[in-house]
């Protein structure tokens, strides 16, 4: 009988996955989403990508946080309860904030585009046609 000892090789480095992310600690990111599914994925891989977040379910709770709170980007939805995206958007310009906002939105139409860019959208994406991660990569490029 042959008795082989086995012990873990202590001198081979077990390799870890490496992230390609950038950490970009304590910058804070308004979430203005009243799709709760939706609103916590982009709460959770912000999270994970070094990002504080707030979430706001209507137009009104994000105008109050906005008040309140400095954040470094708004997420923000257009259709919500009781003051839609536009009205916030509104809001942001009336208040002269310098907010960078990216709309979130399954209006696609051209003129909801336009009207987002020109109350002070940085940009728009379709929820619908567009994956979390490149959602967190446009967020990031901005902030940088």
């Amino acid at each position: 009988m042959s008795s082989k000892q086995t012990t873990p090789s202590s001198s081979a480095p077990v390799p870890l996955a490496e992230a390609v992310t950038t950490k970009v600690p304590g910058h804070r990111i308004l979430i203005v989403e009243d799709e709760k599914p939706l609103s916590h994925a982009l709460s959770m891989k912000l999270k994970h990508d070094g990002f504080e977040t707030d979430v706001a379910t209507n137009g009104s709770e994000a105008i109050e946080k906005l008040k309140n709170q400095s954040y470094d980007m708004v997420l923000l939805d257009l259709i919500m309860p009781v003051i839609d995206g536009f009205g916030v958007l509104e809001e942001i310009r009336n208040r002269k904030l310098q907010t960078p906002v990216i709309i979130l939105s399954n209006l696609g139409q051209d003129e909801d585009r336009a009207k987002a860019k020109q109350l002070g959208a940085v940009d728009y994406f379709v929820k619908s046609n567009t994956p979390i991660a490149e959602i967190v990569a446009r967020v990031q490029s901005i902030i940088h």
